[in-house]
């Protein structure tokens, strides 16, 4: 339906480029839109499409979010968007980017380049020497509550504003402030030094007069570097020459793109070949370099040497780079830099750590600005109504002073300390054993989360592959009859081995299998078919780690060692393939060794078979296929191709089963591989390598030449077998997803992987149900291609999108608010081939798009941004490094262990912090509320009801403990919080803290405060002596049975704090001589005044919660009960 919209503007003058090609395309394709499609509308309703084209066009833009502004909006945070929109105009006029530009680079010789490019250091810190101390107390004072304290205790300073002791205001303060400061200065030492490490390593630089040693830091654009096995690559750079004989080595990228195997990289054959590496001078050649760029998985470039006659060009793709942060695996390699620093890929592919703000933090904010309006109000009506006479202003301040402990300076502290605690309760839990809590300032964001971002690699899966079915078409090989396709390997090779005419490597010949069946016979010659284009078709390396020869042994016996079973390795980038030809070795036919020209096979008989290799096209995200031709040792010339189904399906010949036999092992969440080939002869094979090298050549639109050259090759080839591979799930991640989908969580997966992996473990994982549709977004290029594959999307209800990186950028250039409105409705969202630069973007979308709180999870380097541009980002150590558990706040050591992180942890988190907040803040209140009574009924003079050590008590030794011990309370069990998982929905609504909560704690502060003050008031004898005496007194009791009501489960260390409390209380009776009399307060009148007053204040409040209990209980206590 979505075809039939009539879209001139778009369709008009476009050819269809190649299927493979329209992606990469996309990433480079300026808006070559024609303007009118400006004013297009996405439609989001039906009747539009049967509008016709001139109604269509006609229609306004959707617009997004627009607003009027007004007053209003310039008063409820206007402001604060034109003082950052400001700050943001000054900050790129003061440091304008450089435009990156494509270089020419001359080999050995930094001082030829036409521009000054950045130096190659390594910088993490967040601030400098300068910047450290404003840097932090900035970050401090930025929040309303820290800035209250300041300004109050600033106030003290003032002789008529002077209500305490300085040491009440400034001893919290100063507490706070130096914790924050000392941790701050610890964190970036250890960043300082993280970093003086890396660019202190030395490397070995080659100058016209030898080897020099060279730090990190101090290499540039143009010099030789040296970089040895296991050693870091310091730049990105080309590789030029290796110590390797077969011109290529292994490199291991987990640090840059997540993946743990090892990729094969080939150097420029032109300096390869030098005699030595010193002609690397005696020559003049120079690379030409396309402008630095985000994508780590392309490249384009040219090699030149000038001196030679005539000139050598030779083409310079991905295969010849080395990226930094990737590590040498196999020899030495030389390679001259080209993009330092700042340049680099992966560096362009980080995003600069932010400070995190719990939402927690940000609601008492709030509430605490409500706090401060309501003490200036309260503060204007005491000096209102002694009529503004005399020197008002000063009697205002005062005012606000005395009311300062509606905010409680405590507040801070004890947060701070909660979350401490919490950090150490996770990190204790023996359930999840290895947890670690880095960012101790937002556990209660664990209990919020509504957007789950998780890798695929490593974080679902384990990255081990499980070769599982081989399909032929008539006959189906599981797992139990491997066995079969090994003996008729075994049977086809004795047979061609038996045969001194026929020449090895080429097709058992069928006349000495009469004595079998027909069928069988056809289907002995098509499994050694399949089997050796398996073994054939791929880009794996045999690596023999080189032991020392014990009691000098002969070469002849390290000769045989080299190819020994136990002493060999696999290595390549997928380790789809490795498994593969690990398969085939388990079947009979086993890969040996390999080089960049040719690869020997070794028979069940022990036999080697050597084939020649003329081309390999490797697998890239577009075509979703690789090929190889070789040439057996008889001379014949074979196409071999392994793919996707979606890209073989068209290229083989006419079949009934693949299709549906594709569909059955995705079903049970195997990644399948279609394998053909297809004969050549000799003219057929020399007119393609012609036009090959010459597409290979080209600077403009290479891609898309080479890709046409290929494709004249790809037709009607013999289909041979489908195979399908298991990725091995990590421990228990079908239950965990289950969980968290069952808590509201929604889920989406980035991966860097291809389309049709990713979407395997969607569906093996269960993170798509097997009920649920999935909607594969097509390939897109264009604004006109988005906007009706976002209409055709906009039809689907309750499905699983899977969109590509590429799709993904082209949507949210165009259609960002749509796009994401969309994807936020699905019960899933697959996001394939993302660039690390990517996945933080969309982790950057859902949270200003949604306003929810989103939570990432990854194991690699590559999940790095994405883990620090989210709320709360958790790390997991795994086989990729710990890069990204040390850049998260949590670190975990299993997936699973995110159900209890969030269920358990998150939840205790959050209601805790909620309670211990409004609690601190109930403490402050009721104190206030007394000194209002207290100044209204002493002709509103400001005169402080409690002094000196009554006030620092009250908010340390005689409620502290107690009220801290809040941070031991949970309202559901642990097991019950795993067994219910939708309670976990309630906690992302936010009721535990908001403003009816906050409302209902003031109505009671109010309440026990005027019982309290009036009751004492009404009660005291003759002296004012009593009134401190008896209301102070009921105050400490009544908080301390306030504390006992708010606890829902009782602990040990509770009833200790309680009882320590009063204890603490009436030992210091003895010594308050100024402001209690004792002779007064150990009389039976004043005990039955404060138990009466004390009574009155706290009884009702029990009674109501009784109440509340009996007929209105919350949905855990009926789960408990």
């Amino acid at each position: 339906m979505a075809d039939s919209i009539l879209l001139n503007p778009v369709r008009k003058n476009s050819k269809r480029l190649p299927y493979y090609n329209s992606a990469r395309f996309s990433r480079y394709s300026v808006e070559d839109e024609p303007s009118n499609l400006d004013e297009m509308p996405l439609m989001m309703s039906e009747e539009g499409f049967e509008n016709d084209e001139s109604d269509y066009q006609t229609l306004p833009r959707a617009r997004v979010n627009q607003r009027r502004r007004g007053l209003g909006w310039f008063l409820l945070g206007g402001w604060k968007v034109l003082c950052g929109s400001c700050c943001d105009c000054l900050a790129r006029c003061c440091r304008r980017k450089k435009e990156l530009k494509a270089r020419t680079v001359w080999l050995g010789c930094p001082e030829k380049c036409e521009e000054k490019y950045p130096k190659n250091a390594i910088k993490n810190q967040k601030y400098n020497i300068f910047t450290f101390v404003p840097g932090v107390l900035y970050q401090q004072f930025k929040f309303f509550l820290n800035l209250y304290f300041l300004v109050v205790a600033c106030s003290q300073f003032v002789p008529s504003l002077k209500i305490g002791y300085l040491y009440t205001y400034w001893a919290p303060l100063g507490f706070v402030l130096a914790v924050t400061i000392t941790r701050e200065a610890v964190d970036e030492v250890r960043r300082y030094q993280r970093d003086k490490e890396m660019n202190s390593q030395l490397y070995s630089k080659l100058t016209v007069r030898g080897k020099v040693q060279v730090k990190s830091s101090d290499i540039q654009v143009g010099d030789l570097i040296i970089v040895d096995k296991n050693q870091r690559i310091p730049a990105d750079m080309i590789f030029l020459r290796t110590s390797e004989k077969n011109g290529s080595c292994f490199i291991r990228t987990d640090q840059l793109d997540g993946e743990t195997d090892w990729k094969l990289k080939v150097a420029v054959c032109c300096t390869q070949r030098l005699p030595a590496v010193g002609d690397l001078f005696s020559i003049s050649s120079y690379v030409y370099a396309q402008r630095p760029q985000l994508d780590i998985h392309s490249f384009e470039g040219n090699f030149t040497r000038e001196d030679a006659d005539p000139q050598v060009h030779e083409s310079l793709s991905i295969e010849n780079t080395l990226w930094a942060s990737t590590v040498v695996a196999s020899g030495t390699v030389i390679g001259v830099v080209i993009y330092t620093g700042k340049e680099t890929r992966s560096v362009l592919n980080t995003s600069s750590a932010k400070n995190k703000v719990g939402l927690l933090d940000l609601e008492l904010n709030r509430l605490t600005k409500a706090l401060f309006l309501a003490q200036v109000v309260l503060s204007i009506v005491m000096v209102a109504v002694q009529g503004f006479v005399g020197p008002w202003f000063r009697n205002l301040s005062r005012f606000v002073v005395l009311f300062s402990y509606i905010i409680p300076i405590s507040l801070r502290v004890n947060l701070d300390m909660g979350k401490s605690a919490y950090g150490w309760m996770i990190m204790k839990d023996e359930n999840i054993p290895g947890t670690v809590v880095r960012t101790s300032t937002i556990p209660e964001e664990l209990g919020r989360l509504v957007y789950l971002l998780t890798d695929k690699t490593g974080t679902l899966t384990q990255n081990e592959m499980v070769f599982k079915r081989l399909h032929l078409g008539t006959v189906s090989y599981g797992t139990d009859t491997m066995d079969e396709i090994q003996s008729q390997i075994v049977q086809s090779y004795a047979q061609v081995t038996s045969q001194p005419s026929s020449t090895s490597g080429s097709t058992p010949s069928r006349k000495t299998q009469t004595s079998g069946p027909k069928v069988r016979k056809s289907v002995s010659s098509r499994i050694h078919e399949a089997v050796k284009a398996i073994a054939l078709c791929h880009n794996v390396t045999p690596v023999y780690e080189s032991h020392a020869i014990v009691n000098g042994e002969t070469e002849s016996a390290e000769a045989d060692q080299d190819f020994s079973d136990d002493n060999r390795t696999y290595q390549a980038s997928s380790p789809d393939e490795v498994e593969l030809v690990r398969w085939t070795q388990s079947v009979g036919l086993t890969l040996v060794n390999r080089d960049l020209t040719s690869l020997q096979l070794k028979t069940p008989s022990g036999q080697i078979i050597s084939f020649h290799i003329l081309q390999i096209f490797p697998f890239t995200s577009e075509s979703k296929r690789m090929g190889i031709i070789v040439r057996e040792s008889t001379g014949d010339i074979t196409f071999y191709m392994k793919g996707a189904d979606v890209a073989m399906a068209s290229i083989v010949q006419y079949n009934d089963w693949l299709e549906e036999e594709c569909g059955n092992m995705a079903r049970e969440g195997l990644r399948t591989l279609v394998v053909a080939k297809k004969s050549l002869s000799e003219e057929q094979y020399q007119d393609f390598e012609n036009r090959y090298n010459q597409a290979k050549l080209s600077v403009h639109d290479r891609g898309l030449k080479v890709a046409a050259v290929v494709e004249s090759l790809e037709r009607e080839m013999e289909l041979l077998c489908l195979t399908g591979v298991e990725d091995q799930l990590q421990a228990d991640v079908r239950p965990t997803l289950e969980l968290l989908r069952n808590a509201g969580i929604k889920i989406w997966m980035l991966t860097g992987d291809k389309l049709e992996t990713a979407t395997c473990i969607a569906k093996s994982s269960h993170l798509v149900s097997r009920s649920q549709d999935i909607h594969v977004f097509k390939p897109i290029s264009s604004r006109g291609e988005a906007h009706l594959e976002l209409n055709a999307f906009r039809r689907k209800h309750d499905c699983a999108l899977v969109i590509s990186g590429d799709s993904l950028e082209v949507c949210l250039r165009y259609y960002e608010h749509e796009f994401v409105e969309l994807a936020c409705q699905c019960p899933a969202v697959v996001c394939c081939r993302c660039s690390p630069t990517q996945k933080a973007q969309i982790v950057t979308l859902l949270k200003q798009h949604t306003a929810n709180r989103t939570c990432a999870i990854g194991d690699g380097g590559n999940d790095v941004s994405m883990i620090q541009a989210a709320d709360c980002g958790i790390g997991i150590e795994g086989k990729e490094g710990k890069q990204a558990s040390l850049a998260a706040d949590f670190s975990i050591t299993q997936f699973k262990h995110i159900g209890r992180l969030l269920m358990v942890h998150g939840r205790n988190s959050y209601k805790r912090s909620a309670a211990l907040g409004q609690f601190v803040m109930h403490r402050g209140m009721i104190i206030s509320t007394m000194q209002a009574v207290f100044s209204s009924v002493f002709y509103f003079a400001s005169v402080p009801l409690y002094q000196g050590f009554l006030m620092v008590g009250y908010a340390t030794m005689y409620t502290m403990f107690p009220v801290f011990s809040l941070v031991l309370d949970q309202d559901v069990k642990p097991e019950m919080a795993l067994l219910y998982p939708e309670l976990y929905k309630d906690l992302t609504k936010g009721r535990s803290l908001s403003f009816k909560t906050f409302l209902i704690w003031v109505l009671i502060s109010v309440y026990q405060g005027g019982i309290l003050m009036y009751g004492a008031l009404v009660l005291f004898e003759s002296e004012f002596v009593h009134v401190v005496a008896i209301s102070f007194t009921a105050l400490i009791l009544t908080e301390l049975l306030m504390v006992a009501l708010t606890i829902r489960t009782w602990h040990w260390l509770m009833v200790v704090a309680e009882f320590f409390s009063l204890g603490c209380y009436l030992a210091s009776l003895a010594f308050l001589n100024e402001y209690f009399d004792l002779s007064f307060i150990t009389t039976w009148p004043f005990l039955w005044k404060v138990s009466a007053i004390t009574l009155v204040s706290c009884l009702p409040l029990y009674i109501i919660k009784y109440l509340k209990r009996k007929f209105s209980p919350p949905s855990y206590s009926k789960l408990s009960s």
